[in-house]
Order: C-alpha cells, then structure tokens, then sequence
C-alpha cells in the first residue's frame, strides 16, 4: 500500500513540485491526435507487448519506490543473482531521490517521457496509467500457468478494460490486531474467521467495556493528522464504507460519486467512526509513533500486514489478527499493493517479461514476502509459509484475499481524484468532527468535477 502525502497545497515540497503536478495533468489529459483520439498506430503497437524474442543481448532499466529497507535490500539481490544467472538480459536498478514523492515523479517523468523500461507503482494509479497509455498491457507476456497461480487479487488488481496491465510480488493483508489475553479477561469473544467478524455495534460495546477494564482510548486507527490525509484514509477505512452497503463511486460504470460517496449507508459508516473518536475509544496521542499498541495503551489496532511482526515481538504468543467490523452487510477489508508494469515505448516486453518471471518464482516471491511481511502474490509461494497454515498466524489474511472479503479499491482512471476526495473527507469526519454529509457531498462534488473534466474516462482512452 502506498502512504506518500497527496496534499500538495499544504508542504512546501510539494508546491515546488507545482510543475510536475502540472506535466501529470497533461498526461492524464492523454496524447492524441488532431481529432482527440489516440493514434491507431499507436494503439496497434501496443496490442502485443511480448512475441516471445529476444534479439541480442537487452539492457534494461527499472524503477523501485522507496519502501522498507528489507524490499530494497531483497530486490538489490535479485537484480544481481538474476543477472548472474543469465547473460541475455542485463538489468540495472535506478535508485531515486527520496526527496521527491515516488508518484508524482512518476508522472512527471510519463509526461517528459523518461520512464523506465519497468515501473513499479502502487496498484490502484495502475487504472489512470493504463487509461492514459502509460503502460503497455501484459496479456501477451505471462504465460497460462504462471497467471493461473496468482492469487485472484493480484490478477485482479492488475486487470483494467478486460487487459492485464501490471503483476505483483506480493499483496496486503488488513484486520484487527487484538490481545486475546485482555479480551478474554473482560469477557469479550474473540472472532474465528470472515464469518464471524464483530459487527459495529458489537465493537462500540466492546470499546466502552475495555474502558471500564482500565483502557481509556482502547481502540488504535493509526491516526491520521487531517491536514495531511494520505491513501492510508482510503486503503483501511473505505471497507467500512463498502460494508456498510456504500460506496466511493459507482462501482459499475464509474461515471458519478453522487447516491453512493454520500448515500445513506456511506454517512451511516462514517458517522459511527467519528463517534468512536468524539467518545474518546480511539486513541490520538502522535508523540508515541503511533505505538498504541506495542506499548499496550490499546488492545486493538485498525491495522495493516506489515505491523505483525513489530505487534508479536512486543506481545509474544498474545496477537490475535480478526476481521473488520460489520458494517451491515458483511465483513469487508482492503487488498491491493504495489505491481510491476511496462512502460510504453523502451526496451523489448520479452526482456522485460523475463525478470519478472523471475520475480514470480515461488522462492522469490516468497523471498520479499519474508522481507517486507506482505501477503505472498502465488499460490506456489503461499504454501512456502507456515503463517499461512491452517493454524498460521496470519492465515485471515490469505483467507480474505481467497474468499472475497478483500475488495480492491475503485477500479477507474478516477482514482487518484477519488482518493483526494475521499482521504480527506475522511480525515476531516473521522478525526475532526466535521459535519459528515456535508463533508461527503463536497467530496461527491470534487469527484464528479474530475469525471465531467475527462469526459468519464472513456475506455477508449484520452
């Protein structure tokens, strides 16, 4: 999951960047002839990414976001093994400024036309750039049998107008991390599995009794300041939405947020969170890092994969992952991570293709998975891991990527307009109190600007 900060007006990093901001508009808007529509040589070229040839020997370049130092150190290895074992394909990590959020230079540089030859982004923008012509799509490099061992997330993540477009590595995982010790002292069930998720009403209950048990604020939603929303907001805290029977735009054509952003059941779910934290259940204090948890000041955390092995070494044998609450009409949580696509135009697909087979060996995808803790992205590489054993730790997690509980986010060239739109509404309702349809209908309104501004993203293209 991606956490860069999307409010540019508010960091002054970000209003330097005004520019590249600027470039991504015009690459959003779309490269088109005199008539508005993509060149049909264009669109023929990149029907057929890999023919499966390589001619020579092929150099290519890729792009990694800054993340946890255990990716970059487990990739670092396998971009050396890789090109140790072969000499057809030689591939050559680029290391980025840090200074600059990944993806607005990723879209700086789409509009300048200096991509990679392998773009590494975070799986909900891959919508915008396939729609864009950003990215070339796949269906012609990955071979039956490696997509048919993808989990269906991944594969679903990464399809957009009936293509493949991008593959991960790996995938998220999202629950409740609770202390089953301190759960079961007070007299509080603790859930089996999907089926068996608290609703909200429950949990409000559980909340108020863990506070007579000596927990002020027992609740952790790894809070957020509301002048800096980010895509956290819509990654945990759009499957409380979803569940509630809402949505953040119309889930069939995409073309209004009007009726589901602000619909009844999406005030509904949020309302019910912004009283968690007007009652005081959650916990707010950001001098502690955000390790509620860890430091036992609550026994439950509103939380991602990648906090289980930090939460099980500060409580040995006493962490527990469940379900979401039900919002009322099932358990609902997030998926989706970062995916490896190809840029259009650079080196040949099949060179490209071929580290990525690479990448999706079982041994290999098991391999980052045990450096950054995510969800294994094969179903080869998932039974290399214990955690996910009939009795594994993490085992909710694949559960809810198999069984669909996991829900991708919105699956349109919109998003990034949704996200804004939604993180902030969220920030805003959530953590400060502000009037909950009002904030919801200028979201719808913010959204539905960007749509009527492209037109509702037709699938043809820009």
């Amino acid at each position: 999951m991606n956490t860069q900060r999307r409010d540019l007006g508010k960091h002054p990093v970000r209003r330097a960047l005004s520019s590249g901001v600027a470039a991504a508009v015009l690459l959003l808007a779309g490269c088109s002839d005199g008539d508005g529509r993509a060149g049909e040589e264009d669109k023929a070229a990149s029907d057929t990414t890999c023919d499966g040839k390589i001619e020579g020997t092929a150099h290519i370049t890729m792009w990694f976001h800054a993340g946890q130092s255990g990716e970059q150190t487990t990739l670092k290895s396998q971009v050396k093994e890789f090109n140790r074992s072969q000499r057809q394909v030689r591939v050559e990590l680029v290391t980025l400024p840090e200074q600059r959020p990944y993806t607005e230079l990723v879209l700086s540089a789409a509009a300048s036309g200096d991509l990679p030859d392998l773009l590494d982004f975070d799986g909900p923008n891959l919508y915008s750039y396939a729609w864009s012509g950003t990215l070339k799509p796949i269906d012609s490099c990955v071979p039956a049998e490696i997509r048919k061992d993808l989990l269906q997330s991944i594969r679903e993540q990464g399809t957009y107008d009936e293509r493949l477009w991008g593959v991960g590595t790996f995938d998220s995982g999202l629950g409740l991390y609770v202390r089953p010790s301190v759960l079961k002292e007070a007299g509080v069930r603790v859930p089996e599995g999907v089926d068996d998720a608290w609703t909200a009403d429950e949990l409000t209950e559980i909340l108020r009794k863990l506070r007579t048990e000596g927990y002020e604020a027992p609740l952790d939603l790894n809070f957020t300041d509301s002048k800096l929303a980010d895509e956290w907001n819509t990654y945990a805290f759009a499957p409380a939405v979803w569940s509630a029977g809402g949505d953040l735009i119309d889930p069939e054509e995409f073309r209004t947020a009007d009726g589901f952003l602000n619909s009844p059941e999406s005030v509904g779910a949020l309302t019910t969170m912004q009283r968690w934290v007007e009652e005081g259940y959650v916990d707010r204090d950001p001098e502690e890092d955000k390790s509620a948890f860890v430091k036992g000041r609550t026994p439950i955390s509103w939380m991602g994969h990648w906090k289980y092995g930090e939460f099980s070494e500060a409580h040995p044998g006493d962490v527990a992952i469940v379900p979401l609450p039900d919002f009322g009409t099932g358990t609902v949580t997030g998926m989706g991570s970062w995916q490896w696509g190809i840029p259009s135009g650079g080196a040949d697909g099949d060179a490209v293709w071929r580290f990525l087979e690479y990448l999706l060996q079982p041994e290999q995808v098991a391999r980052m998975s045990e450096a950054n803790g995510a969800i294994p992205a094969t179903e080869g590489a998932v039974k290399l891991s214990p955690l996910y054993d009939e009795d594994g730790a993490e085992r909710l997690f694949i559960e809810q990527l198999r069984s669909g509980a996991a829900r991708p986010r919105p699956q349109t060239p919109a998003y990034p307009a949704v996200t804004v739109a939604f993180s902030h509404a969220v920030a805003d309702i959530v953590f400060s109190g502000a009037p909950v349809e009002k904030t919801l209908d200028e979201a719808v309104e913010a959204i539905d600007q960007d749509l009527a501004a492209h037109d509702g993203y037709p699938k043809s293209g820009p």
